[in-house]
């Protein structure tokens, strides 16, 4: 759906080309079934990418991101490879109607698709890569019961400190914008943290539709044995800037891909660095691809003036095919 897409383009701007946009990639909780179908059933772009994934893969991804149960889907090795397929069909349409970004970037998985249309994985290896990246999150997570849980409304450094004091595993994980932490770790950890949080003034704790401790120390042996499929890859030199979710700078061709990768498993997201660089880079329009609008959302929270557009239906790519008309 389109949302907030109420700025002018003058005349000058348009002539000169200086209309900056930013495309941006969602990450595991944005999925649903039937997510991308009408647009799989109304571009041939679209059918030959998910087409193209099944046959690289060995299986059906049409059939899990259309008929598959929520249960089915949100398993961690489904979920990434389900949401990705689903961006990168919508990619390659608004690529075949020469809309493009001048910067790109995802949370957590959605940076592959990032770094995909960046030219610095190719398809093959980018859908490999994250068939893998799924299988190893979703299997090798040490025994015990965890939790993921959004804190809104508390500044980032309050909430380390209650972390710190807890007894028990419980880290901040997800820095999605400056007022909204996420933090992961031992369930009755979470749920220690969530009562001294909430006693300390965040306005609410919403548990996530996340199946494991994502982004902490508690996967490290999957970031271990994830480093030996990225050591496969051969990585190439970009021709599109892409952020780092480890820190929220610009991916650089010297950069250590393998080293950046391996670590983005147990790492924060910082997601909240990467708004910060796209406003100080001057992008005029924010465009979320895939489903849902959460990206989008952390953005407009932390810089309330953007422009921004989600895209994941059929209505939502001919309406921006519409208007990118007129830039």
């Amino acid at each position: 759906m389109l949302y907030n897409y109420a700025y002018k383009i003058n005349e000058q701007e348009r002539n000169d080309n200086k209309l900056k946009i930013a495309f941006l990639f969602p990450g595991q909780g944005s999925q649903k079934v039937g997510m991308g179908k009408d647009i799989y059933q109304n571009y041939e772009e679209a059918r030959k990418i998910y087409n193209r994934a099944s046959e690289i893969l060995g299986i059906d991804v049409t059939k899990l991101c259309f008929e598959s149960s929520e249960e089915e889907l949100g398993k961690t090795q489904n979920t990434q490879v389900a949401l990705v397929v689903t961006s990168l069909a919508i990619l390659e349409i608004l690529k075949q109607n020469n809309i493009n970004a001048d910067i790109s970037g995802g949370l957590s998985l959605g940076e592959y698709v990032a770094l995909i249309y960046g030219g610095y994985i190719n398809f093959e290896d980018g859908i490999k890569l994250i068939q893998k990246r799924g299988y190893y999150m979703q299997n090798y997570v040490p025994e015990g019961e965890y939790q993921m849980s959004a804190v809104i409304g508390m500044d980032s450094k309050k909430i380390e400190e209650i972390c710190n004091e807890i007894d028990g595993f419980v880290v901040p994980a997800n820095y999605n914008y400056e007022k909204q932490t996420v933090i992961s770790g031992e369930k009755e950890a979470v749920e220690k943290a969530k009562e001294r949080l909430k006693q300390e003034g965040a306005k609410r704790v919403i548990p996530l539709k996340t199946s494991g401790p994502f982004h902490t120390n508690k996967l490290k042996e999957a970031s271990e044995l994830y480093r030996k499929e990225l050591e496969k890859v051969k990585f190439k030199t970009g021709n599109k800037s892409v952020m780092k979710n480890l820190d929220g700078s610009l991916y650089s061709d010297k950069d250590d891909f393998i080293d950046i990768l391996a670590n983005h498993i147990i790492s924060p997201i910082r997601f909240d660095k990467e708004i910060e660089l796209m406003k100080n880079e001057g992008i005029d329009l924010y465009i979320e691809i895939g489903p849902g609008k959460t990206l989008t959302g952390f953005i407009k929270k932390q810089n309330p003036d953007a422009n921004v557009m989600s895209v994941s239906t059929v209505e939502d790519i001919n309406n921006l095919i519409s208007k990118s008309k007129e830039w």
